[in-house]
Order: structure tokens, then sequence, then C-alpha cells
């Protein structure tokens, strides 16, 4: 089983690696936590509209993202089969967020569609979609190609995602006081197309940093050479059971967190009409992530993986009723803020479990089903990003259909401030609960189970190896 060797190797495998996680999770971020804020009340787009264009996107993505990954599959360049595409996505993403923030001279008026602008939203939105998928996919695809090692996989896992936490905390912080004064001077249309811009570039130069530091180690198997099909993805999909489970787990608690993230700026603008504490909760997700992020590699090494994700999972639901109650109902803020830390050290924590659990799963599947299929099933993990997402798009924009939020208005009335709160406190914590229940209940990969695993395809990558010597 392979180790580190130095430190020159870390910095190699995993450091080079995980810088190209900031500019993604610029992106993402900008994406997901204020496009919805950018269409409702920038460009006055009914929220119901949003939700639909969510919803929509997502149908078309159950197609895509797996086509995405049996492209990867197929890949063979001289720069492997993840690097390649790591960076066309890379550029095409970029280019795309910046249309995305940005209105082409649509005109804006409250009350009246234009059904242009509609239009343009919607195929941007779509367009977003496609081309992370086509960087998302083979750049977390690569963490079962980098090591095999238990340990070590915790670490590489937990690389990337410390600075995609990174990524997060400057989208949090930052996107504020950058739209608002900096870049816009007064407009924050301008100020988020500005900023979309920046964040374009930075994602580039990340992957740049990736495509030229990270080397693929990518498996070679002699017996197999059938092309992987979209209809060979769907059944490895299906007939790969804990993978199945993951999906369902993964969706359940990212919705949970989505909700909260989404309705950030609407709680801290519309709720408590101070948008500038908005960079305050952003420290806050930031800190208890980044803490979150060391939770298990560190608690690993005492309990079981699958009891640490218990764990984090229930940190995670005490951190949701803690700021629900301290938030809007005491209004103590510093008591808020200690069960925001708590409560994203239990995100952060299920971010890295999640990228891990993805990369066991891949050997899995190779344990039962004979063959490899990296990054078929790490699009999974870009799929339920998408779909947790759609479904926080939807609660969120119907509940503030159904409230009468009004994006041009400065001060919202009590039913729809009522229905921020409660989408951003109280709804959360009972899909982190659904998560668990499952996963309690029906993951079954646990380290008894992974050893067995573990030992079956190094003995099978060795026979492999032999007939490949033979046959040169």
């Amino acid at each position: 089983m392979e180790k580190t060797k130095s430190k020159k190797d870390i910095l190699c495998k995993y450091l080079g690696y995980g810088v190209g996680a900031i500019g993604m999770d610029l992106s993402y971020g900008l994406f997901n936590t204020f496009l919805n804020n950018y269409f409702t009340d920038i460009l006055l787009i009914n929220s119901a509209f949003v939700g639909v264009v969510a919803f929509c996107a997502r149908i078309w993505d159950g197609i895509n993202d797996p086509m995405m990954g049996t492209i990867v599959d197929n890949t063979h360049t001289r720069a492997g089969k993840f690097r390649p595409w790591i960076l066309t996505g890379a550029i095409l993403n970029a280019v795309v967020l910046v249309f995305l923030f940005t209105n082409p001279g649509f005109s804006v008026t409250e009350g009246k569609v234009n059904i242009g602008l509609y239009v343009y939203v919607a195929v941007m939105y779509v367009l977003w979609g496609m081309s992370y998928t086509i960087v998302d996919i083979p750049y977390w695809s690569m963490v079962p190609a980098l090591t095999s090692d238990p340990q070590e996989r915790n670490l590489a896992a937990t690389f990337p995602r410390f600075f995609s936490g990174f990524g997060q905390i400057i989208i949090a912080v930052l996107t504020v006081p950058m739209v608002n004064k900096v870049l816009g001077r007064g407009s924050r249309a301008v100020g988020f197309s500005r900023w979309a811009a920046i964040c374009g570039v930075l994602l580039i130069l990340g992957c740049l940093v990736t495509f030229f530091t990270t080397k693929e180690k990518v498996h070679e198997q002699p017996g197999n050479k059938e092309s992987f099909t979209l209809a060979r993805a769907f059944r490895t999909i299906k007939n790969n059971d804990q993978l199945l489970i993951f999906i369902l787990t993964a969706i359940c608690f990212n919705t949970g967190w989505y909700l909260t993230n989404g309705l950030g700026i609407y709680y801290f603008k519309s709720v408590l009409e101070n948008e500038e504490l908005f960079s305050a909760f952003g420290v806050i997700g930031g800190v208890g992530q980044a803490l979150g992020l060391i939770l298990l590699p560190v608690l690993s090494k005492r309990f079981t993986r699958n009891r640490v994700i218990k764990g984090a999972m229930l940190l995670s639901i005490v951190g949701y009723l803690g700021m629900g109650l301290f938030g809007p109902v005491l209004n103590q803020f510093i008591l808020f803020a200690v069960f925001g830390v708590l409560g994203c050290m239990g995100i952060g924590c299920m971010f890295v479990a999640e990228t891990i659990m993805l990369a066991d799963i891949v050997d899995y599947g190779e344990f039962k089903l004979g063959y490899r299929t990296d990054s078929i099933v790490f699009s999974m993990k870009s799929l339920l990003l998408k779909v947790a997402y759609s479904i926080q798009a939807l609660i969120m924009n119907f509940g503030l259909q159904l409230s009468h939020y009004e994006g041009a208005l400065t001060h919202q009335a009590a039913p729809a401030k009522n229905a921020i709160c409660l989408m951003m406190f109280v709804i959360p914590p009972v899909f982190v609960l659904l998560s668990l229940i499952i996963f309690s209940k029906k993951y079954k990969l646990n380290a008894e189970r992974m050893e067995e695993v573990t030992a079956f395809i190094m003995e099978k990558h060795a026979q492999e190896q032999s007939i490949s010597n033979i046959e040169k």
C-alpha cells in the first residue's frame, strides 16, 4: 500500500492539487450563496420562476453529470484523463459565471416580466451547471487515484476541502463589501459583474496550479478494455448499493446547509436589516468549517470513521437549533455565533467525510462489480450537490413567494421575515436528522468491510500488473 514518502511528495500530491479548490468554490459559493438574491433583488425575477428553473436544470443534470463521468473515464491523453478536463472546465465556467452575474442590457422593472431577461437567466443558469460539471467531476475523481491508504486518503481529501473552505470564506466575507462599495460604488449590479469576473480569473489560475503540480496515477485494467457508455454508467450507479445510500445521505445533509447558507443574505438584509453583518456570519462559518476539517483525520485515530460522521451530524443539528434560538428568538448574537461555529464544525467534517466516502465507494464498486469507475462515481458528488441546491431553491423561492417577499422593498413584512427564519433555522436540522437516520441504518462500509475491499483490490491490481508485464 502506497505511503507518502516525503514532504516534497505531499506538496506535489496534495498542496498543489488542493489549490484548485479555491477558485472552484469562489464560483460555486457565488452561485450558491448570492445568485438567488441577485435574481430576486437586483434583476427583480419572480422567485417562483427561479425555483422552477433550478428544478428543470437538475433534470438535465441527471443525464449530463453521469455523461461527463463517462467521458472522463474514456479519456486517455498525455496529460492524463483528469487534468485536461479540469483546465477546460475552469475556463468555460469562469466565462459563464461572468455572464450569469451580468445583465447585458435587458430592462428591469418591478412588477413587469421581461421575457428576454427570463430566457437569458434560464440559459445561463443551465450553462453554469454544465460548465461546472466539466471541472468538478474530474477534480474530485482524482482523490482515489492519488492513494489507496486509508489515513493518507483522509489527508488527500482534507487538503482540497481546506482550500475549498478558504474559497467559501472569501465569498462570504468579501462579497457584500466588494459588491456594495469597492467595485459597485453604489450599483450592486455593476459590483456583482466585476466581482464575478475577479472570481473567474482566480478560478482559472487555481486550476492551472493543479494542472501543473498534480501527477495522475491512473490504473489501467488489462483484461477490461470495454469503453464506458452512458447505459453502463447508469447500471453502475444502480448496482452499487452503497453509492445509492450515499446519494440519499448527502442530498439530505447538504440541503440543510444550503438552506441556511442561501438564506443568510436574506436574514441579515431583511430580518435584521443589517446586511453588513453577513460578513461576520461568513467568518463564523469559515472558522467553524476550518476546525471541522481536522475533526475527521484527528478523531479517526481514536474512533471509527463512521462514529465520527454520526457525531458530526449531531453537532450540526445542535448548531442549527442553537442559532435559531439565540438568533431570531432571543437576539443574542454572541451565543448565535458560538452555535454557528459548532454547527459549521459538523458541516466541515461532513464535507471531508463525503469525499472520503466516495473514494471508498469507488473501491467498493470495483470489489462488487469487477471494474473501476472513478469519474462515474464522483459524478454523483456533482449531481447530488446540484440536487440539494435544487431542493433548497424550491423550498426557498416558493417560501419567499408564498410569504409575499418583495425584493425591491427595503423593509419586509412580518410574514416574509418569519418565513426566512423558518426556512433558515428550523427546516435544515430536519433534513440533517433524516440524513443521520439513513446513514446509521443503511451505510455498511465500516473499517472491517473496507479492509476486506482494499485487500481484494490490492491483490487484483497486482495480478493485472503481472498480466500487463507479460503482455509487454
